[in-house]
């Protein structure tokens, strides 16, 4: 055989002793990594061989604190990493309703990090009859109903509040309110557009949500304003703050109800305003009184 001859042969026979070393180490790879994964694995270790959980971390995006977080675990005194059923554990700080989602880990050797993502609040909700004491309750965009856990009394007492939602305990936890995706929209978009009139919202009714599609705001001031839950809410809120606006050039009138539902036309009912002087009413008896004209009901044309 010529010396080029034996060369070619000597660069295969390195080329395929080569190749078999590459598959042998991807093989050994691969096996490592299969058994790193499989729970109960030699390399992992058993709750013999790690000691008690010496921290709890968490992570969350909203206001839950490790205070919150430790009553909610319940972790038995000298529990360890590998003794702990984690799945359990999730759905006890699932169950709470603020959670909306949890994610919890063993970071050994000894450490529980635990990583959550919040709901928000949008409305306030009153208590079933049953409980023991009446009190508020939060209501989330998805209609989940809640206790709320560290929030700022200020916020909560800004929400409005919810009406015309039928609430009863269900075992371990409260029904979704149906509707709220639509009424969380209006609430928001209020907020976005005009912050110094949703900050007279005192009550947001869903009673006539299902049935007619609207849904009735009652403002501090007494207004009662309908919006349809079909039409575009930043449209609707705009034609409020045109009638509000016209209704500060007549004093002498205050309005009562603004149907936001109809599209262009809004029929809109308005009241004698009381005497800004404050005078007193005249005794009984001291002559007749003054019937109270009734509320005039007449439409504006708005694009």
């Amino acid at each position: 055989m010529s010396r080029e001859g034996r060369r070619r042969v000597r660069l295969g026979l390195l080329r395929a002793v080569g190749g078999v070393a590459v598959l042998g180490l991807l093989a050994w790879g691969a096996w490592e990594v299969a058994t790193a994964l499989q729970d109960g694995g030699k390399s992992a270790p058993s709750a013999a061989d790690t000691g008690p959980i010496r921290a709890i971390s968490l992570a969350t995006d909203g206001v839950l604190d490790r205070a919150w977080l430790t009553r909610t675990l319940a972790l038995p005194r000298n529990s360890t990493l590998m003794g702990l059923d984690l799945g359990q554990l999730r759905a006890r700080v699932l169950a709470s309703g603020q959670a909306r989602t949890a994610a919890i880990v063993r970071d050994f050797p000894s450490t529980l990090s635990v990583r959550i993502s919040e709901r928000a609040p949008v409305a306030r909700i009153q208590a079933p009859g049953g409980d023991p004491a009446p009190h508020a309750l939060l209501a989330a965009r998805d209609g989940v109903v809640y206790e709320g856990f560290g929030y700022d009394p200020a916020m909560i007492d800004s929400l409005p509040w919810l009406d015309g939602a039928t609430l009863a305990r269900e075992p371990g936890q409260f029904p979704v309110v149906e509707g709220m995706p639509a009424v969380a929209q209006l609430l928001s978009s209020a907020q976005l557009e005009t912050g110094p009139v949703y900050r007279t919202w005192k009550t947001v009714s869903l009673a006539r949500l299902e049935s007619d599609g609207e849904i009735d705001v009652r403002t501090s001031q007494g207004l009662k304003v309908t919006f349809s839950a079909q039409d575009d809410f930043f449209r609707q809120l705009a034609k409020l703050d045109m009638l509000l606006d016209l209704a500060k050039a007549q004093p002498d009138k205050s309005l009562r109800e603004i149907n936001l539902a109809l599209g262009g036309q809004v029929p809109v009912a308005v009241t004698a305003a009381p005497d800004p002087t404050g005078a007193p009413l005249p005794p009984a008896g001291s002559g007749p009184t003054p019937s109270t004209p009734p509320s005039p009901l007449f439409q504006i044309h708005l694009n």
